[in-house]
């Protein structure tokens, strides 16, 4: 009897143990149900401009904490979108990496909404010896010859100039790369360059008038210095306003030295006697 009241307490035991099991692991399916989600993910790394493929994505679950709001969770959407920015492997796909759907791929899917590309011809230092890579950020400076005014033609030539004419502006591909290791720099012969409609007509402008340099800028420097340009003038200005030393002052000849008189002095009149001692006689003076 006693045999039979453990054997139905032990029974008990190990159905109360499977039944805690059972509810652990479905509480713990479900936390991790909302602690994670299947979204959509690079398998290879992919660069910018390039048409999404079914062989490039896969299915991954990641944390909701580290998803975007406008993550993907099936290919469906994804089919034909162009990459607009480049994606490492492993990294989830979301809107703002994509161009707007019905882009065509190329260098087209990557200028955003309002802008133009245009392209200057560079070499191995107008190109910052092939630094200026895609993704980058340069300063366009002109060099030029200003006309004179009208009342000073006469005056004087023509005047060089050096002027930033634009500031920040995206470098988008070097010659026919839109994408490449960043840590491999190379000198190409044409930067495309991403601006504004008014910003192409001026750096047109500048091209054909004079020539073009690029200055390479820190990725995450906002500001623009407002600088007037550089002339001759200016660029000497510092060294004519070096202290220069005062010539050294001539030495005056010395007068000639006069002649030194010798005076004489006059001789004293003094009284005399005849003095005769032993038949001899003398003179005395006093």
């Amino acid at each position: 009897m006693k045999n039979k009241r453990a054997l139905i307490m032990m029974a008990v035991a190990v159905l109360f143990g499977i039944a805690a099991v059972v509810l652990a692991s479905l509480w713990l399916a479900k936390q991790s149900a909302k602690s994670a989600q299947r979204v959509v993910v690079a398998v290879a790394d992919v660069g910018r401009g390039q048409k999404l493929l079914p062989e490039m994505l896969k299915l991954e679950e990641i944390s909701v904490k580290n998803l975007p709001k406008d993550a993907f969770t099936d290919f469906s959407k994804l089919a034909d979108r162009v990459l607009k920015s480049n994606i490492m492997r492993g990294e989830v796909l979301s809107e703002d990496k994509l161009a707007p759907p019905g882009t065509v791929g190329g260098l087209s899917a990557m200028i955003t909404e309002g802008k133009r590309a245009i392209t200057v011809r560079v070499n191995d230092v107008i190109g910052v010896a092939g630094f200026a890579l895609p993704g980058n950020y340069v300063d366009v400076i002109v060099h030029l010859e200003r006309d004179p005014a009208e009342n000073e033609r006469n005056a004087r030539p023509a005047l060089h100039v050096s002027k930033i004419v634009l500031e920040r502006i995206l470098v988008l591909a070097v010659a026919q790369e839109v994408s490449r290791d960043d840590t491999k720099p190379r000198v190409v012969n044409a930067v495309t360059l991403e601006v504004s409609p008014q910003e192409a007509e001026h750096l047109d402008l500048a091209r054909s008038v004079g020539t073009l340099s690029l200055a390479l800028r820190n990725q995450i420097d906002p500001k623009s210095p407002a600088t007037p340009g550089a002339t001759k003038r200016t660029l000497l200005d510092d060294l004519a306003a070096l202290p220069v030393a005062a010539p050294a002052k001539p030495l005056k000849p010395a007068a000639p030295a006069k002649p030194r008189v010798l005076t004489v002095a006059a001789p004293v009149k003094r009284d005399c006697v005849p003095v005769i001692i032993g038949g001899r006689t003398t003179q005395e003076c006093f």
